[in-house]
């Protein structure tokens, strides 16, 4: 049976029937297939090179700061000047993909990404490099959250966490890949190398345009319902073929102005930026802004300095400072998938609460027993790394449930950006805290306050979404 996912279309209702809630009638009744898995492989492959692109500069920065003679400050900038990028790159990638469509944005974001790469490996200095890494996280950032957006359009509410969430695994994957790599090319080949590497998956751009189609629920909330008919249309032929049984008849999905008898017209006509501070909208914006940037400020600033942490206060060689870094991240991993097993469930507020709560307990723990060694930060660091590692992965689940379809990718992105100010901020004020104590404790206390003001944020004001149609959820 053929898995091609492209745009072809089958006999199917007519466009009579492509309204926003007939097109999620539609998607509710299709059975998990072949199809689905495709889609969400060719979309995470995208996904997971974004990541192995991201992290690459935690492991080159020590080989940087030897070859370039770099200061503080400069290691500083090399390792936020590409989550500025993405911060831009976030806001300014919703509004093109609510505007223009999910899939040209996530095609044109991985060729980007993947020719600056190529270019990165000719940099001699240090200011060609800056340039080029924020034009990367400009890529990066636009391509992620426009991603997770598609991804949960074209998933039915039933366990749609597992779903999304087994999808988005292959995020943190690509940052333990990108680390386990690293960790071995870097010493062996050098900084370049690796950058050559992940040039190479910019190919992909041209396969997400030809097989992956674009999302019907965007395409009938743009009024192209003659397109989005066609595209449904195909997708359930493809799922029908790839299950060999006929489809169920659709079934009731309520329409979006009476999702909520409380609904305002404010929150039914609620688009753009002002929207997302429009009504019910505002709060859900706040509280998951607050989850986003402390759950990446603690990972990013745990992470990002590990490497140079290992290596400057237990002086371990480059090789042994990368491999304890990739231990933390391998555990982080685990914790993904742990979460995404046990989100449909436990549901997402709770899932939140307890990941952050938990890796602040961790994290105070490790301060309490004083850092010691570099055993002990390996080990309190990577069980710390399960829980927030977790808690940020689910984010890519929750965000896009909390906004309906005409400014759910900007959702996603003003997501993504509120997570790049955590990224940058993190590592910046480890660096601040870590040079004014000339110790790792005061860190680690840092880290776990920020930790706790998240877990209080969801466990106290955080929406439950767990196997609710989007529709329902936002008018």
């Amino acid at each position: 049976m053929s898995t091609d996912i492209s745009q072809d279309a089958a006999p199917g209702p007519s466009p009579a029937g492509t309204t926003r809630t007939a097109i999620a009638a539609r998607f509710e009744r299709l059975p998990p297939s072949r199809w689905h898995v495709t889609v969400r492989l060719i979309v995470g492959v995208v996904t997971f090179f974004e990541a192995f692109d991201q992290l690459l500069i935690a492991y080159a920065l020590p080989e940087l700061r030897d070859e370039w003679q770099l200061s503080t400050g400069d290691a500083t900038a090399v390792l936020t000047v590409g989550s500025v990028g993405m911060l831009v790159g976030a806001l300014l990638s919703g509004r093109l993909a609510d505007r223009y469509g999910r899939v040209k944005v996530i095609a044109y974001c991985i060729a980007v990404s993947g020719l600056v790469s190529l270019a990165l490996t000719a940099c001699t200095s240090l200011t060609p490099f800056l340039a080029l890494r924020f034009v990367q996280g400009l890529a990066i950032g636009g391509e992620v959250p426009v991603a997770a957006a598609f991804i949960s359009e074209i998933t039915r509410s039933f366990k749609r966490g597992r779903f999304v969430l087994l999808y988005e695994l292959v995020f943190p994957a690509g940052l333990t890949v990108g680390a386990l790599v690293a960790a071995w090319v870097v010493p062996a080949a050098g900084w370049r190398t690796m950058f050559v590497v992940a040039a190479v998956p910019g190919l992909l751009a041209f396969l997400v345009q030809r097989r992956v189609p674009e999302s019907p629920r965007w395409l009938a909330d743009r009024g192209r319902l003659a397109e989005a008919e066609a595209v449904m249309a195909g997708i359930e032929a493809k799922v029908a073929a790839a299950t060999g049984q006929p489809l169920p008849a659709p079934g009731a999905v309520r329409a979006p102005e009476k999702a909520s008898a409380a609904a305002t017209e404010a929150e039914r006509a609620a688009t753009g930026l002002r929207g997302l501070f429009t009504g019910r909208y505002r709060r859900r914006t706040l509280v998951v802004g607050a989850i986003w940037f402390t759950g990446y400020f603690v990972n990013y600033g745990v992470t990002s300095w590990l490497p140079s942490i290992y290596k400057d206060e237990y002086g371990l060689g480059l090789s042994d400072a990368l491999l304890y870094s990739t231990v933390t991240s391998v555990a982080g991993l685990l914790g993904c998938l742990i979460v995404a097993l046990t989100v449909d469930v436990l549901g997402r507020r709770k899932i939140f609460a307890i990941c952050l709560g938990a890796s602040a307990a961790l994290l105070l723990t490790l301060a309490a027993l004083g850092a010691g060694s570099p055993v002990q930060v390996l080990i309190w660091t990577s069980l710390s790394a399960i829980g927030f590692f977790g808690s940020n992965i689910c984010l890519y689940l929750y965000t896009p449930e909390l906004y309906p379809t005409r400014m759910r990718a900007l959702g996603c992105s003003v997501g993504g950006a509120v997570n790049r100010l955590g990224v940058i901020l993190g590592p910046i004020l480890v660096g601040v805290v870590y040079a004014a104590n000339d110790s790792v404790v005061a860190v680690f206390v840092m880290l776990a306050a920020v930790a706790v003001l998240g877990a209080v944020v969801a466990g106290t004001l955080a929406e439950e979404t767990a196997n609710r149609p989007l529709e329902e959820i936002s008018p």
